[in-house]
């Protein structure tokens, strides 16, 4: 196993690789929860080690319903990752918000169906805090960033996570707005879930391709509209990472680092063996006395 990384960066359609990333090192994992969507890329970024991983695999291979969400979250955490910077691509629900902005959002709704969201059951049963589903002090410093690379950036707003992969109709669209949504994408919901069970940081970066359909004044959603928005909002997302390094606090005092804390129910005397060692690196720590 490579150094101990301290940030994991997540990227999405258009992120396939991480710009300043240097000593890099491919690190291929199997996890209890089976293959992650490609190879880690491990090296060092402002300072600190960073592991990157493709979400859809490079090249593009995965459909949203594909990923394996739990298999990517649980390999960042056996890399040593702390906290995780999600980077998005997004429909905007706000005539304010246009595409090529930037939101970073503390909401979630899930209109997905049938994914694997929890590291949790068989024989083992946790319930962790999710009323805020990502983690201020992350969120906080990537708008600092953002702010300082002269992006365009909204903080807070609603992801609302559908399953995809066509994008939404009309309908759905003008739905989603009247519940208050603010973006539209396929993917964070799980993460941002699993993230929390694994007692990581996370935070959306949600770059915005495109206005949806919902807009009377603009075309309808198209892959070629969103492809052309890809290339600049990766590189923007790259620069507002940078950035964000240096603005982390060296140890973690928010809630997300014991999110675990009594959230196990279960007797931990009646959890099947299989079960205890396949989450011995969530809660190991936590049976044993709070030690590691």
């Amino acid at each position: 196993m490579p150094e101990p990384a301290r940030l994991g960066v997540i990227g999405g359609s258009g992120l396939y690789q991480m710009q300043g990333l240097s000593g890099v090192e491919s690190v291929s994992l199997e996890t209890p929860f089976g293959s992650p969507s490609d190879a880690y890329r491990v090296g060092s970024l402002s300072g600190i080690r960073v592991a990157f991983l493709a979400r859809h695999g490079r090249g593009h291979r995965l459909l949203p319903s594909e990923i394996n969400f739990r298999a990517n979250i649980y390999g960042l955490k056996a890399l040593g990752v702390t906290r995780i910077i999600s980077v998005s691509a997004v429909g905007s629900l706000r005539e304010e918000i246009a595409p090529l902005e930037v939101v970073i959002p503390d909401q979630f709704i899930d209109r997905t169906h049938g994914r694997a969201s929890t590291f949790f059951g068989n024989g083992a049963v946790a319930h962790v805090s999710f009323a805020d589903p990502v983690c201020a002090d992350l969120c906080r410093s990537l708008g600092d960033a953002a702010t300082a690379e002269g992006a365009r950036a909204h903080r807070g707003g609603t992801y609302l996570c559908m399953e995809g992969p066509a994008f939404s109709t009309r309908a759905e669209s003008h739905l989603y707005r009247s519940w208050g949504a603010t973006v539209i994408g396929m993917t964070n919901l799980q993460e941002a879930k699993l993230a929390r069970e694994a007692e990581i940081c996370y935070a959306s970066l949600a770059m915005v391709t495109d206005y949806d359909c919902w807009h009377q004044e603009e075309e309808a959603v198209t892959v070629e509209a969103v492809v052309s928005r890809l290339k600049q909002n990766a590189e923007t997302a790259g620069r507002i990472i940078a950035g964000a390094i240096p603005r982390l606090a060296a140890e973690r005092e928010c809630p997300c680092a014991t999110a675990l804390r009594n959230a196990l129910l279960t007797d931990p005397a009646v959890i099947p063996g299989e079960t205890r060692r396949r989450l011995d690196l969530l809660i190991g720590r936590h049976l044993n006395g709070g030690k590691a």
